[in-house]
């Protein structure tokens, strides 16, 4: 079971992802963290790792890069050589919908667009969550983080850029997941109560208030960054 947790800069990701993984160990359910790819031997991925990733939305060049030879590449290799993780839940912590997603609000380069059109040719997973926060919430989160980089700073700082890309993750890379995907507020919801709505997508049973959805004019707003 494949579940992608993805998202803007200080939206919750990776504590998500921790949650995630608690929730399921106390359920006797082995989980791993996983980032990067998928393909259990990318033969690109050593070089990709070499290339300034947090200047990402600022070069077209980096952003098809790992969108065409990372991610797509990922996909292809994904039939023959799967990831081997015993039996143990992968928590995808971002993947090709961050990427293209930040290659549309930095550019928008071509590639990312292409991505966006191309959106389901990307590997699948089980579950997708997209997880967001207003701009007051995460510049909250980002003064309290000891280490930031440029990227990040951008992404909190620069509203316009953060609703580029929450536009591009919501209507582009989105349809790629369907009736797969869940989208949650973390300045709203709990990390435990988003994990148990997420566990409970795929079968596993918790006490949780009714599913949250984002009803049409939410979804307008989160894109333009007005959501709280």
């Amino acid at each position: 079971m494949r579940i992608l947790v993805d998202g803007l800069d200080m939206s919750g990701k990776t504590t998500t992802v921790q949650t995630l993984i608690s929730l399921l160990d106390s359920c006797g359910i082995p989980a791993v963290r996983h980032r990067g790819m998928l393909a259990e031997h990318h033969p690109i991925e050593p070089l990709l790792k070499r290339l300034p990733l947090v200047r990402q939305a600022e070069s077209s060049a980096i952003t098809a890069a790992f969108l065409v030879g990372g991610y797509a590449l990922d996909a292809a290799l994904l039939h023959v050589d799967p990831p081997r993780t015993g039996g143990a839940v992968l928590i995808q912590d971002g993947y090709a919908d961050r990427t293209a997603a930040f290659g549309m609000a930095g550019g928008p380069y071509l590639t990312a667009a292409l991505s966006l059109w191309g959106a389901r040719y990307f590997a699948p997973f089980d579950v997708a969550v997209y997880l967001h926060a207003s701009p007051d919430v995460r510049r909250t989160r980002m003064e309290g983080r000891e280490e930031v980089d440029s990227a990040d700073r951008r992404s909190v700082e620069d509203e316009a850029f953060a609703a580029r890309f929450n536009a591009a993750l919501l209507h582009g890379m989105a349809r790629r997941h369907g009736d797969r995907l869940l989208v949650f507020d973390t300045a709203e919801h709990s990390p435990e109560e988003i994990a148990k709505h997420v566990l409970a997508k795929v079968g596993l049973a918790f006490t949780v208030p009714a599913p949250w959805t984002v009803p049409a004019e939410e979804s307008t707003a989160m894109a333009a960054g007005r959501i709280a």
